[in-house]
């Protein structure tokens, strides 16, 4: 069973999300205040986190800090009251997969979930590979990491979306706009260059020193990872 913590304070909020997680099929399991949910996050193994921003003891955002400084990969929502476009980029630099604002309906929110699940292969129903490759580049859904001839490659949890995207589709034509429902969210409020940019990190990290180059642009169409012979193109 896919296990979700919530870390949430408010009990009206907390309780409501329990009870349509659990008809989901989902485990949840809840923390009051932000000391006590890293600890969870820290000591047990969960499928995905739900975090509020705005939480006693310790802010989500430090939750979120010390859980990617201490190495941990589970895809995380934030679920908060904060919209502002500073609080929705910081979210994401601080290692957020994505940004969920309230009041949100349930309905958006449970399909980010599954979606998000899907994107980093723990949907146990998704029937996707655990592994996804391209030439000597290899991405491990299970444990989120990446490597190029055997060398690791170290991404941030949205440039790692990203490429799994790509991986999957990979031999297709992505548009910007369906990278940005997907890997981003439909509603996603920031640069509208964003896809642009995270395709140039992802270059940077997966193709810079190597004669073989993955990540390709079609002009007027998007971005497709493909297997490209040296000199073509």
């Amino acid at each position: 069973m896919t296990r979700i913590l919530l870390i949430e304070d408010d009990d009206l909020i907390a309780r409501a999300l329990e009870l349509e997680l659990g008809h989901e099929g989902y485990e949840t399991t809840r923390a009051k205040d932000g000391r006590e949910g890293l600890q969870l996050a820290l000591n047990e193994s969960w499928d995905l986190l739900l975090l509020d921003i705005l939480l006693p003891e310790l802010s989500g955002l430090e939750v979120l800090r010390r859980l990617r400084q201490a190495g941990q990969t589970m895809p995380v929502i934030m679920v908060t009251g904060r919209d502002e476009v500073p609080d929705r980029v910081s979210g994401f630099n601080h290692g957020a997969n994505d940004y969920v604002t309230k009041p949100f309906a349930i309905e958006e929110l449970l399909a980010r979930i599954r979606n998000l699940l899907q994107l980093t292969g723990k949907d146990e129903d998704s029937g996707g590979p655990s592994v996804l490759q391209s030439d000597s580049l290899e991405l491990q859904m299970k444990s989120r990491s990446v490597t190029r001839d055997g060398k690791p490659i170290e991404l941030t949890p949205k440039e790692f979306d990203l490429l799994a995207y790509l991986l999957k589709h990979k031999g297709e034509v992505c548009t910007r706009e369906q990278i940005m429902e997907d890997v981003w969210g439909y509603d996603f409020v920031g640069e509208t260059n964003v896809v642009d940019v995270y395709i140039r990190y992802l270059r940077q990290k997966i193709d810079k020193g190597y004669p073989l180059k993955l990540l390709q642009t079609v002009r007027g169409a998007g971005y497709m990872l493909r297997e490209e012979a040296p000199g073509d193109g």
